[in-house]
């Protein structure tokens, strides 16, 4: 499982330009089956995901495909994470 975090970038002005495509991005992870969480981070300093069913590299490579990455709008930091435990609904998260 991994945690990603798009924390706003030098050009940040530039989110309106490259929104519906950082949109688009996002729906395609969740259509994939890759991404469970997307959200704002607090207080609008970027945004995170929550993603699984991916390698590393992979995901990589998938983040690097974002517009807000490509174009420096955020900059992408990606976490592993090995869940141990987990409320029963999130079962499926636990190796």
């Amino acid at each position: 499982m991994f945690i990603v975090l798009l924390r706003f970038s030098k050009n940040k002005d530039q989110v309106g330009a490259f929104l519906e495509g950082h949109k688009a991005w996002i729906q395609r992870g969740f259509d994939d089956g890759v991404f469970l969480l997307a959200g704002t981070l607090k207080p609008m300093v970027g945004g995170g995901l929550l993603a699984h069913n991916i390698t590393a590299e992979a995901l990589q490579a998938r983040v690097n495909e974002d517009p807000f990455v490509a174009e420096d709008v955020v900059t992408a930091e990606i976490i592993e994470m090995s869940p141990s435990r987990a409320d029963k609904r999130l079962d499926f998260l636990v190796d």
